[in-house]
């Protein structure tokens, strides 16, 4: 009884039937026939679909120059502490030995000064080279001579 009812005498999708020919226009079928045979999308859905991966992109390179940044900051931030650190380190145990110790912008001004100094040796010997300059050293010699 109860056996009957729960069996489809039926196959499960429905089939419809038409009495009547169906008839498609020209326009449709040459539309539905250059869609099937063109695998690229018409101008416009393509223009969208190049605006969303731009966009996309253009969100994917902003997100990695912010993280590049951060870690460039995180970097320079640890590199600095270590440098103080060492400075620091240095310090201490310059004043331990009882030597002198410099920090890096003592070094700085230091370097500075003897770039200085070299910068003037050239200016001199520069002129050292000058006709003028040798003639009148030797005038000054043969006088003392």
């Amino acid at each position: 009884m109860g056996a009957d009812q729960s069996k489809p005498s039926e196959p499960s999708g429905k089939v419809f039937t038409n009495d009547q020919p169906v008839q498609f226009g020209q326009d449709l079928v040459d539309h539905l026939s250059d869609r099937i045979t063109s695998t690229s999308p018409d101008s416009a859905r393509q223009s969208t679909l190049d605006d969303h991966v731009r966009s996309r992109i253009q969100a994917e390179l902003s997100r990695l120059q912010s993280e590049e940044e951060q870690v460039r900051q995180q970097i320079e931030a640890a590199l600095e502490k270590e440098n103080l650190d060492k400075e620091t380190e240095l310090a201490n145990k310059g004043a331990d030995d009882g030597k002198p110790t410099t920090s890096s912008s003592a070094l700085a001004e230091e370097l500075e000064e003897v770039q200085k100094r070299a910068e003037r040796f050239l200016e001199r010997k520069k002129m050292d080279d000058l006709p003028e300059v040798k003639e009148k050293q030797e005038a000054l010699l043969k006088c003392y001579s």
